[in-house]
């Protein structure tokens, strides 16, 4: 099983709008079951907010059903649970190194560095342009997955499951 966390500053858009489109790639590929996603904050702001109408209108346009949540913090037990803790942008990254006291075991990333880019993904509670927002996100997870292929993490899994029928 694959564990991932999408991290942004406070969960009601960019880290809720990758864990909804990673799960519906995941679920289209036939992949599933063989993750654990989801979703959490650095700050405090927005805990028990639901995610943001620019965030569910865009996810409504491109037909893609918003995963049910609410905002919430990361903790330090996040990290003990989680493979992969994916931040969208440079302050998050930083901000998670200082509440999870360092990445001793590695599993922080910056979002689109599995595209092959240092960019940060903008935030659209400042920008209103959720329409880019939604293309990097799109980009990261398709990186992402190509990502987890190259380095044997899917195919793993396959094997494994190919073994137990």
């Amino acid at each position: 099983m694959i564990k991932v966390l999408f991290i942004c500053h406070g969960n009601i858009c960019r880290s809720t709008l990758a864990e909804s489109v990673f799960n519906h790639k995941v679920k289209a590929l036939g992949l599933a079951d063989q993750f654990v996603i989801d979703s959490s904050a650095t700050s405090r702001e927005e805990i028990g907010n639901p995610p943001h109408r620019g965030t569910v209108n865009k996810l409504r346009e491109v037909g893609i059903p918003l995963v049910p949540h609410r905002a919430k913090q990361i903790t330090l037990a996040d990290y003990d649970k989680f493979d992969y803790i994916i931040g969208m942008d440079t302050a998050n990254i930083r901000n998670l190194n200082r509440m999870l006291k360092g990445d001793p075991d590695g599993k922080v990333y910056k979002f689109l560095s599995f595209a092959g880019s240092g960019r940060d993904i903008a935030d659209p509670w400042y920008t209103g342009n959720f329409d880019e927002t939604y293309e990097d996100v799109v980009e990261g997870c398709e990186g992402f997955l190509k990502y987890l292929e190259e380095h044997g993490e899917l195919s793993n899994k396959r094997e494994k499951k190919a073994d137990s029928k």
